[in-house]
């Protein structure tokens, strides 16, 4: 049985380096910060990189962060993302994370496909080889999905290259290594563009007791209040935080606990 290829102390103390890094430069809607990305790609080579929140039900991508930039070559995608619902079943590492509920492990085309058998599939022959691709090592980020989001929907990062030498083991273990501090600085970006609003004492004693599972009588009963007074810090809650929901007002107030 071979040994399992272990990331060099000095990949270690690069990735301590990204993930450390009080990063400024947060995207304007969902994402990584750039910065963050350019130093994944300087400690895995690849040719472009993707972060992609998909919703394989309604075939779409409900959002993209892209290096280089979709638009930057001038280059209509819409026809190629056609292609690739079309294959998307058919394609063993594109669909992976949906057939399997598989959110952690990271995965390359070689996990699925040699060389021959990836060239013959409707994926490569139809897009990947006419777009120039050939090689992917992909992880998914499943903190940075929503608790709302339905069965399909996964958020997934992905590197690329083209032809040439595929993506190695030391790659992957990298990659294994930095997946759950991506998965935590995607949420962290997401709390520091919208930061929750400031609550009053109280109104944070009842949202500790909502999210313990207590009903309004026994929140009531244990802050002294009426049931009407209950509701209406309810409401006064919901309007502060945004929401319209019990459940709702509990993850806006404590992520931590329902990440």
């Amino acid at each position: 049985m071979s040994t399992p290829i272990r990331a060099s102390d000095r990949d270690l103390r690069a990735l301590a380096a990204i993930v450390s890094q009080d990063r400024p430069d947060l995207p304007e809607g969902e994402g990584l910060p750039p910065s963050l990305l350019a130093d994944l790609m300087g400690q895995i080579r690849c040719d472009a990189l993707g972060l992609d929140s998909w919703d394989s039900g309604r075939q779409m991508c409900w959002f993209s962060q892209e290096i280089p930039a979709r638009d930057a070559g001038g280059t209509d995608y819409e026809p190629w993302d056609r292609v690739f619902w079309e294959h998307y079943w058919g394609c063993q590492h594109c669909s992976y994370a949906v057939r399997t509920g598989d959110q952690r492990s990271v995965i390359s085309a070689t996990d699925f496909y040699s060389a021959r058998q990836w060239h013959s599939t409707a994926m490569y022959t139809d897009r990947d080889r006419l777009l120039g691709l050939e090689h992917y090592l992909m992880v998914c980020l499943p903190r940075a999905l929503p608790r709302t989001a339905g069965p399909g929907r996964y958020v997934r990062l992905t590197l690329c290259r083209g032809p040439g030498p595929g993506f190695s083991e030391r790659d992957r273990a990298v990659l294994t290594l930095l997946g759950p501090h991506l998965d935590q600085a995607y949420l962290d970006a997401g709390r520091r563009r919208h930061p929750v609003p400031r609550l009053t004492a109280r109104q944070t004693d009842l949202l500790r007791l909502l999210a313990a599972g207590r009903t309004n009588a026994q929140i009531a009963r244990r802050l002294g209040i009426s049931e009407g007074t209950v509701r209406t810090h309810l409401e006064n809650i919901y309007d502060r935080l945004g929401v319209s929901s019990r459940t709702a007002a509990v993850t806006r107030a404590f992520p931590d606990r329902v990440a």
